[in-house]
């Protein structure tokens, strides 16, 4: 069906297949479990010298205020570095066994 009013071009589109993703192959698979494995050494260093510095310079505050403050944030800090080191690592092993299973060969059809 179509509609014209003046020069704008009000056509219904006829329905047309749906267009299936692209299948992720085994390289794509590798190449993001090393990219997420580089990711989580990158956090892991970060989170290591997160840790040194705050081991090496704990914060002495007179008010408590300041004091629990400081403690939130040093908290915070390494809870964040340990978050992202583990996240990354996680998706890395996850998508390594993703690449090793997509290379094993699917075994015949069960029949019912």
């Amino acid at each position: 069906m179509v509609l014209a009013i003046g020069y704008v071009d009000l056509s219904v589109p006829e329905p047309t297949k749906q267009l299936l993703p692209a299948k992720k192959g085994p390289l794509s698979y590798l190449s993001g479990s090393l990219t997420s494995a580089l990711f989580c050494g990158l956090a892991l260093s970060i989170t290591w010298k997160i840790i040194g510095y705050y081991s090496d310079r704990p914060p002495h505050y007179s008010q408590r205020i300041a004091q629990s403050i400081a403690t939130a944030v040093k908290t915070l800090l390494v809870g964040t570095g340990c978050l992202a080191t583990f996240t990354f690592g996680l998706i890395s092993i996850g998508l390594f066994l993703l690449l090793i299973r997509s290379l094993i060969p699917a075994g015949p059809a069960a029949a019912d």
